[in-house]
């Protein structure tokens, strides 16, 4: 009995000593001594600051960056080379080197009829350029740069392929800031917005990427660098309303002002916009296509009302040739068509139509 007594004495001293191992019991995580000298225990904000000085920092900020920093970034060092200061008699805005021997594509309404430009690197090198052509239906116009080294240059990207919410990154000279750099996504394609000649300027990527004065004429970039399109408009008094003429577009400018200083083009009196073809009825047709061109507004007299093409038209091919949209249409309404018959098809209200259209020249 009295040995049962002295070895309960003994488990109570030991369970009354303080805590000597390596581990520390729960309440040692609090403040170590209160106001009256008793441990106070600590929330779970003070038990995880405790934890993250445990976690050792990162060497380098590029460790923390994400997958779409580094898209922005990328982007950026690819293309922000190549975008220029335009400056001209009527204004200034940016413009963007698409060719080592001196193209730069900028926007109509920044160098007007200009005849002496001057065009600032994005190192600072100022240098003058001279204007090749302008094409006011679509507020674009290229420029010479008179450099005798060679200049960074931008690669024009496919903008047919883009997607609605897929990265864009706007750079330009917004303001007198040079080099400024902005990114969202691409809001809708193939827009239409009235041009200063009374004529729609067709084919606009639109973006949420700010824009503001200046940037007109800069670069609109996909995440793999490659430029989407010409920054040149916004909605004033909008937010995230902006919108860029889309490469491919520029691209058939380009190589008309080279050829002839000039953009020598048919038309056919409708404006529309790319639109997705019902799969019931594209098959039938074999149609493999997976957009057309929706007709908006049709001109009276024109060449598309005289063939009987109406506004909500969806537009599938044209002299057998498929119309995905805008820029389609645009690159084969070249100066050969005019007064060329052609056959087109279209959907109306589910009825394939077939017509003959006669283009008639762009005045």
């Amino acid at each position: 009995m009295q040995a049962a007594t002295r070895a309960r004495r003994a488990s109570t001293r030991s369970m009354r000593r303080p805590y000597r191992g390596s581990v520390r019991p729960a309440h040692h995580l609090g403040e170590p001594h209160g106001p009256n000298g008793r441990f106070v225990p600590a929330g779970p904000a003070a038990h995880l600051r405790r934890i993250m000085l445990d976690i050792p920092y990162a060497p380098d900020d590029t460790v923390l960056l994400d997958a779409y920093s580094r898209a922005v970034v990328a982007a950026v060092e690819r293309v922000g080379p190549a975008v220029v200061h335009v400056a001209a008699r009527q204004g200034a805005g940016s413009g963007v080197v698409v060719s080592p021997d001196g193209l730069i594509l900028t926007n109509a309404h920044v160098v007007g009829d200009a005849d002496a430009v001057q065009v600032t690197a994005a190192e600072g090198r100022p240098f003058a350029a001279r204007l090749l052509g302008a094409d006011l239906d679509t507020d674009l116009a290229l420029l010479r740069a008179e450099s005798a080294a060679a200049l960074p240059a931008a690669e024009l990207g496919d903008s047919a392929a883009l997607k609605v919410g897929q990265l864009a990154v706007a750079i330009g000279n917004p303001l007198g800031f040079s080099s400024t750099v902005t990114a969202g996504v691409v809001s809708a394609v193939g827009r239409s917005l009235p041009g200063r000649g009374g004529r729609p300027i067709e084919d606009l990527v639109q973006t949420d990427a700010a824009l503001n004065p200046g940037n007109s004429g800069g670069a609109l970039v996909d995440g793999a660098g490659r430029v989407i399109g010409i920054n040149t408009a916004i909605i004033a008094g909008a937010q995230g309303l902006c919108f860029a003429v889309a490469a491919n577009t520029a691209r058939l400018v380009l190589g008309q002002l080279v050829r002839f200083g000039r953009v020598r083009r048919a038309a056919l009196g409708l404006t529309g916009q790319r639109e997705a073809v019902p799969r019931r009825f594209a098959r039938p047709l074999g149609v493999s296509q997976a957009t057309g061109l929706l007709v908006a507004a049709v001109q009276p007299g024109g060449p598309a009302a005289r063939a009987g093409i109406e506004r909500g038209d969806l537009i599938l091919t044209i002299a057998g040739l498929p119309v995905t949209g805008v820029d389609a249409l645009l690159r084969w309404l070249t100066g050969e068509r005019v007064g060329e018959a052609a056959e087109v098809l279209l959907l109306r209200r589910g009825d394939p139509r077939r017509l003959s259209v006669v283009p008639a020249e762009r005045g």
